[in-house]
C-alpha cells in the first residue's frame, strides 16, 4: 500500500555575486566547515560547496581545466557570437545561390 505523500519541490532560489562572495567569505574567516555554514544560512551544501570552489579557481586560476568565473563569462560571450555568425554566413550562402539561380534562369 502507498502512502499518499505528495513530494513538493522547492523552487528554485537565485543569488546575487555578492550573496555568494558573503557566505563564501563566512566560511573562509569562520573556520567552520562548510556544511554546518551552509545550515546555518539556510543554504545546501553543495551550492556553497561550489561557490568555495569557484572562489578558489578565481583566487588561483592555475588550476588545470578550471575556468576564473570571468573566462567562463567570456566563453558564454563568444560561443554565443560565434552560434550568430554562422547563422549570418548560413544566411549569405542561401542569398548566393538565389541570386545565382535568378542570374542563371534570367540568362536563359
Amino acid at each position: 500500500m502507498q502512502d499518499n505523500v505528495q513530494m513538493t519541490k522547492k523552487p528554485r532560489r537565485y543569488f546575487t555575486d555578492e550573496q555568494k562572495a558573503e557566505a563564501v567569505n563566512i566560511v573562509k574567516q569562520s573556520g567552520k566547515p562548510v556544511s554546518q555554514v551552509a545550515r546555518e544560512m539556510g543554504l545546501t551544501e553543495s551550492a556553497l560547496r561550489k561557490w568555495v570552489k569557484q572562489s578558489q579557481i578565481n583566487e588561483h586560476p592555475r588550476l588545470e581545466g578550471e575556468l576564473t568565473s570571468a573566462e567562463h563569462q567570456e566563453l558564454v560571450r563568444l560561443r554565443r557570437e560565434l552560434k550568430h555568425v554562422k547563422q549570418e554566413r548560413d544566411f549569405l550562402k542561401k542569398a548566393a545561390a538565389f541570386f545565382a539561380r535568378e542570374s542563371a534562369d534570367f540568362t536563359s
